[in-house]
């Protein structure tokens, strides 16, 4: 029971935050739950005997957040408005830093450490974990900020509770070939089939539906178009040889579906590994933040590069 009421309580707020907040209100709801999901992952990494760097890996994480945010409010100081601000992508581009400069950002204070025991542990865990989540959101905040691929943030959160359904009901009652039973002992290749075809026609209704959803999103500004930090061919897009949306639907579906399940898998074995049940009890019923997003964490991702690399649903 308490499963279902925080469900009922959470969903119609999330998407409240999706279709209604203003960008810089998104942005910010997800740099906190980033934050939060952070903390969780870094007492499982503790409760496996690694010892991270936490304050730093928090800084680090949040960093990119409080820089899109300044981006934003000093783009236009008269007006507080974004037009004149190249905003796609914005938010991915303060994660360079990170990436070139994490060796130097992480290696520093194992440096002065008393323990230098496990430091390359220490050291990986925090770079792995602002990868893993804040990085990972950071990719809703540049869905939301393109015009015409704002539903695609509707679309993976649809993909993986759909999924989630799916795959429960089916492996329940049909399941008979364990998935990955060490990890997860109930998940079943039933179940995960399930999970694909379910995934699947989410992705068919969200792209028939799109124009409908689309003029249910709050229009933040009118944002630039700024693509030069990701050419991957001459024109700064990889076109795919078929041109149907409804087969991009199909393929996104399946590539979304498979990460979510994997992620999901993955944070289990995390879990697992460090012989812990649940990585928090803020949310009644389901655990904590990292329980409840482990599979986005991977499906977003996916869904943000192919929807990059095709220009899947959007309007450049």
């Amino acid at each position: 029971m308490k499963r279902v009421l925080t469900a009922v309580v959470l969903i119609p707020l999330v998407l409240v935050a999706v279709f209604k907040a203003p960008l810089w209100l998104f942005a910010t709801i997800v740099a906190a739950i980033a934050l939060f999901t952070l903390h969780e992952y870094l007492n499982i990494v503790e409760t496996a005997g690694i010892k991270p760097f936490r304050w730093l890996t928090y800084a680090v994480g949040i960093a990119p957040f409080a820089l899109f945010g300044y981006s934003l409010w000093a783009a236009a100081p008269a007006l507080r408005q974004y037009h004149a601000y190249p905003i796609n992508l914005a938010l991915l581009r303060y994660w360079i830093p990170v990436f070139l400069l994490a060796a130097l950002i992480f290696g520093i204070p194992l440096v002065f450490r008393k323990d230098l025991k496990g430091g390359l542990s220490s050291v990986a865990a925090s770079i792995f974990g602002t990868m893993y989540i804040p990085l990972s959101l950071s990719c809703l905040v540049s869905l939301r900020s393109s015009p015409g691929q704002q539903t695609l943030i509707l679309f993976v959160l649809l993909s993986v509770w759909s999924g989630d359904i799916a795959a429960y009901y089916v492996g329940r009652a049909f399941g008979r070939h364990k998935l990955a039973p060490i990890v997860s002992p109930n998940k079943s290749w039933e179940g995960a089939v399930a999970s694909v075809m379910a995934s699947v026609a989410v992705a068919i209704s969200v792209v028939h539906w799109n124009e409908e959803l689309a003029k249910h999103f709050t229009d933040s500004s009118s944002f630039g178009h700024d693509i030069s930090l990701w050419s991957f061919s001459s024109h700064g897009r990889v076109w795919l040889s078929f041109s149907s949306t409804t087969l991009h639907a199909i393929l996104l579906g399946v590539l979304a579906n498979v990460a979510a399940q994997f992620g999901d898998l993955f944070e289990s074995a995390l879990k697992r590994g460090a012989g812990v049940k649940d990585s928090g009890s803020i949310l009644p019923g389901h655990g904590g933040f990292l329980d409840r997003i482990d599979a986005l964490l991977f499906a977003i991702p996916v869904v943000w590069y192919y929807a990059t690399l095709t220009n899947f649903l959007g309007s450049y």
